[in-house]
């Protein structure tokens, strides 16, 4: 547990001094790969947070986009439980303007639950872009 509050805290650091390593693998499996860093404000716990995303399976299976016309950006609070553990913890230190990849094990995501077009047992990967941060 400390271990994974420490990785995050400089995930965190490293994204704020603006760190040439655009790939960071995590301990829990969990990849970041930034895209494209912003400039605005930094999506930090607890901060409602609106994004776009899209998403897929590891074999490249589509499964769902904010980007479909007609589709609203998602607006959620950050480390609150509202998404996946992925999501909560993988955004964490992103600026808005940014986009960032995530690779998502299936422990930080739906796990073995079977969610329809989601088989059990899933890696995800996300593509998200950080709108906005209140």
């Amino acid at each position: 547990m400390i271990k994974s509050i420490l990785t995050t805290y400089l995930l965190i650091f490293l994204v704020l001094i603006g760190c040439n390593n655009k790939v960071i693998i995590m301990k829990n499996g969990l990849i970041i790969e930034d895209k494209l860093i912003g400039e605005g404000n930094v999506a930090e716990q607890y901060s409602i947070v609106t994004v776009h995303y899209s998403g897929r399976l590891q074999s490249g299976k589509y499964f769902d986009s904010t980007n479909e016309i007609g589709r609203e950006p998602f607006r959620f609070t950050l480390g609150a439980g509202q998404v996946i553990k992925g999501w909560d913890q993988g955004l964490i230190g992103m600026k808005v303007g940014g986009k960032r990849k995530l690779t998502i094990p299936p422990s930080l995501g739906y796990e073995d639950r079977d969610m329809g077009v989601i088989p059990p047992n899933s890696t995800l990967i996300f593509v998200i872009e950080l709108i906005e941060v209140e």
